[in-house]
């Protein structure tokens, strides 16, 4: 042939699926015999290059670090680092650096996530395709395919192009990478103009790229390219959205400007303070200086971040594996789980759970492919048709269910023909015995058009026929004298299916080995009963969606299944209760206004296109929402990569999916999303402990200092000493903090706003309130102490460390006594405390240590003093405690700190 022009081959044709295969082939001009010559195939791909798919260009990996440092919080560590340098603290210096460089090196990671998945999806189909050239086949890279080029298909192969399907024997795709769909698909060759184009399981004429022949063969041509085809449309999707920043970093961030701010007014204020009282202007900058240091918690993103990274080892414990550190407390926000159903929901694994025969229905019982449990009649009794029905569906079936090494049972084959085999052997019927007593000599296998199999077994000098597919494709075969029969069958396989179930029919019959011919095999079969399969809901996810609901989570089904089976699935497990059903085509026809007055009514969506389920998570977004995605397949990826937590299945999921996801399930299991939701909770109320221990620790120093400058006392403590003060109390026992166990009732209350601040619900006023407290005692020490001719500033100077440290003991629950938390819950605190408690000691006792901070040897009487009044903050938080539980018994909720 000779070589086409540019205008009549294009790299993707239009609407391929709704042609026939010649006109597809005009189209490409090509032939299903001889493919293209060598020459012509060089021509296209000078034209439309190869078939790779295109990413967009990187960030130097320097840029992409060097951006990490620009945020409120990171420069007012570096001011931190300068000033602690300036005044000869090493130890600070090197600490604050240290968690800059960790964040850094924490960002780069997360912003090189959407590389790793298209690193991923471009392996996919990194194979070798065999292709007819000048009439030879051929082995080809995937990556010289060209519009036109004729691909032949056998088992195992990896589709390396769109291809319109011209020839077709028997053959099934392995498609659930791009439509969710747990089953092979069986194809044809016929157009499909009436179907839904919009979907890919819609195209049962076609292959798509990236999917794996399971049985059969065929072949194809090739009408689509590179980012022309399916697989390169979700890699556009999957580079064009990125991830964004997480709740808890937007809210450092607004913490870190916030305390900015009061760093700088707090320099200038007791600068400008000390100077009016007659201090010297140099002691009084360093004072200033140092003071402004110790308010910023430069310990906080070593506490935040040691936290995370012991429950992401938590969370693996529990098969919920982390893939970015700042993942772990973003769980603890998520409000909307939008959930895949199969493998996620259900057991990826059907079932046959219901038969019926002319004579009664049945229930069964059981799991999965284990061919052990009971078909118990409802009501009628069997009289034999039941077992007919067993042996029918054991021996037309091509799949092999076998005893497993680890003990279980595996299946070889189709998971449908699993679940039959399965099925039969709770009769005590098994393939291979059936098979060695009445042997195959022929068959017509399954076919997308006839959607029916046919068996031939060799039954003495006669042939058995068995037969089994969809009711509507059998009833024409059936014979005429069982119309009542017929009518019986249909009214109950349109009960089962409106249930959710995927019925298939089953018939047979026996006819003389003379003369038989399988031109007419399927016709006067007569029919023998209906099984009824199911895809099951996991063990423990109703109790999860039921663990959701009272968290205050939303769990919304997004499946490419069919809508009835999806909305089955929902109600079973508590999903669909009181909300709307949606599929694919319908939420295409609303715009995004309509669609966003209905987002938050809809619990099920069906039928669903990548795009389409991109569309569900930003729509979910921009209602404020903190949004939970889990996939499994290249078609969920963007979904994954766009939602505030993409979750990835570990066992089932490909590893596009995984690169693109922020967690990864190792169990496949969505009870364990609900574990992590725990653990990000318990996180985030742990940073929330931290925060009320060091702000109001640092807020008890500055009302230390508003009060000296207010009542015009001298200035009670000397800059090594605020700093020393702040490595004290910032260091270990924060840390410590993070460590806190779960609370019983984290599980019981909502999630946080996403506009929450990190200091809302009372902790700024307990912050304010205590460090006010911490202040006046203080205060009152120094006058005391002062009067009394006692060394009063290594009183203050330890009443304000032992202050904090009583607060770090207190500060593990709002609501629980420290007493009745006791320390095994967390020894580390009370290490952590009574480790600051020596060293502090060490300070004023130890003659090496007095002359460096300017300490006396405290006496007897005067640490007794001491201790009686840095008791304060613990006893005041004790009983502000004691008066929540008690008002909470009254209203019959907690109560927040700021409703007291």
């Amino acid at each position: 042939m000779g070589a086409a022009t540019d205008a009549e081959v294009s790299p993707a044709v239009e609407r391929c699926w709704t042609l026939s295969a010649d006109e597809v082939l005009r189209r490409v001009q090509a032939t299903g015999e001889r493919g293209l010559s060598a020459s012509e195939v060089r021509r296209r791909l000078e034209v439309w290059g190869r078939n790779e798919l295109e990413e967009r260009p990187r960030r130097p990996a320097w840029r992409v670090f060097v951006a990490q440092f620009a945020s409120t919080m990171i420069g007012v560590l570096f001011v931190a680092a300068a000033v602690t340098a300036a005044l000869g603290d090493v130890h600070d210096t090197v600490a604050i650096l240290a968690v800059i460089l960790l964040n850094g090196i924490v960002g780069s990671e997360q912003e090189y996530r959407a590389e790793g998945a298209m690193a991923a999806l471009k392996e996919i189909t990194d194979a070798r395709t065999t292709v007819l050239r000048d009439g030879q086949p051929q082995a080809v890279a995937a990556s010289e395919l060209v519009p036109g080029d004729v691909v032949l298909l056998a088992v195992g192969d990896v589709v390396g192009a769109d291809l319109r399907l011209i020839e077709t024997v028997a053959i099934h795709l392995n498609e659930a990478s791009l439509t969710g769909e747990s089953e092979p698909v069986a194809k044809s060759t016929e157009p499909m103009a009436d179907v839904d184009g919009s979907l890919v399981a819609e195209r049962r004429n076609m292959a798509f790229r990236g999917t794996a022949v399971t049985y059969g063969r065929g072949r194809g041509v090739v009408v689509a390219t590179g980012m022309a085809t399916e697989l390169g449309r979700i890699a556009a999707l999957l580079q064009s959205h990125g991830s964004g920043k997480t709740p808890l970093q937007r809210r450092l961030e607004a913490l870190g400007r916030l305390l900015a701010i009061v760093a700088i007014g707090l320099c200038a204020a007791v600068f400008v303070g000390g100077v009016a009282l007659g201090e010297p202007v140099d002691r009084m900058f360093l004072t200033a200086v140092s003071l402004a240091v110790s308010a910023i918690p430069e310990g906080l993103p070593v506490m935040v971040t040691v936290a995370l990274a012991l429950g992401a080892r938590r969370a693996a414990a529990r098969h919920a594996l982390i893939r970015t550190l700042p993942t772990v407390e973003t769980l603890g926000s998520v409000n909307v789980i939008c959930t895949d159903k199969t493998g996620t929901l259900t057991q990826n694994r059907m079932f046959v759970e219901r038969a019926w025969t002319p004579t009664g229905s049945y229930r069964v019982t059981g799991e999965g492919y284990v061919p052990e449990g009971k078909v118990e009649p409802e009501g009628t009794m069997d009289d034999g048709y039941l077992d007919r029905l067993a042996r029918v569906v054991a021996v037309c079936n091509d799949a092999r269910l076998l005893p497993s090494m680890t003990g279980g049972w595996e299946l070889t084959g189709d998971p449908t023909e699993g679940a039959l085999l399965a099925f039969a052997g709770k009769r005590g019927v098994f393939r291979e015995s059936l098979e060695a007593a009445t042997p195959r000599v022929d068959e017509l296998a399954f076919d997308p058009l006839r959607r029916l199999m046919t068996t031939v077994q060799r039954v003495a000098d006669r042939r058995w026929v068995a037969t089994k597919g969809a009711l509507d494709a059998l009833v024409p075969r059936l014979r005429r004298a069982d119309l009542v029969l017929i009518g019986a069958a249909q009214e109950a396989a349109a009960t089962m299916a409106v249930e959710g179930y995927r019925v298939l029919a089953v018939a047979e019959k026996e006819v003389p080995a003379d003369g038989f011919s399988l031109d007419h095999v399927e016709e006067g079969l007569e029919l023998v009963g209906l099984v009824a399969m199911v895809d099951p809901p996991r063990p423990g996810v109703r109790d999860a969606i039921s663990d959701c609901v009272e968290a205050g989570i939303m769990a919304v089904m997004v499946t490419g299944d069919d809508v009835r089976t999806a909305a089955t699935v929902a109600r079973r497990l508590g999903i669909l209760d009181g909300g709307a059903v949606l599929t694919g085509a319908a939420l295409d026809a609303l715009d995004d206004d309509a669609f966003a007055s209905r987002v938050a009514d809809v619990r099920v969506y069906a039928r669903t296109s990548p795009e389409q389920k991109l569309r569900i998570v930003e729509a979910w977004k921009a209602s404020g929402r903190i949004v939970a995605m889990t996939g499994d397949g290249v078609n969920d990826a963007p979904a994954l990569r766009r939602a505030d937590i993409g979750v990835a299945m570990g066992i089932a999921g490909t590893e596009v999916s995984k690169e693109a996801a922020d967690m990864v399930l190792a169990d496949d299991d969505f009870s364990t999303i609900v574990v992590a939701v725990e653990e990000g909770r318990r996180i985030y109320d742990n940073i929330r402990k931290f925060l009320r221990y060091v702000l109001a620790t640092n807020s008890g120093e500055i009302w230390l200092w508003v009060l000296v400058l207010a009542l015009r006392l001298p200035i009670p403590l000397l800059p090594l000493q605020i700093l020393w003060v702040n490595l004290l109390t910032d260091g270990l026992p924060s840390v410590a903090l993070g460590l806190e166990p779960v609370e019983p009732s984290v599980m019981h209350r909502p999630p946080r706003s996403l506009d929450e601040p990190v200091w809302s619900r009372g902790l700024w006023q307990q912050t304010l309130w205590l460090g006010a407290l911490m202040g006046a005692v203080c205060v009152a020490v120094l006058v005391g102490a002062r009067e009394a001719g006692m060394p009063w500033r290594t009183m203050v100077f330890t009443t304000l460390s032992f202050l904090q440290l009583g607060h770090a003991l207190t500060v593990r629950s709002d609501t629980v006594s420290a007493f009745r938390l006791g320390i095994r819950s967390n020894p580390w605190v009370l290490a952590a405390v009574l480790g600051a408690v020596v060293a502090q000691l060490l300070v004023i006792y130890v003659p090496a240590l007095q002359g460096v901070f300017e300490t006396q040897a405290l006496t007897l009487a005067e640490l007794g003093i001491v201790l009686i009044a840095s008791s304060a903050a613990f006893g005041a938080v004790e009983i502000d405690k004691m008066l929540r539980r008690r008002l909470s018994r009254v209203h019959g909720r907690a109560m927040s700190l700021h409703e007291v």
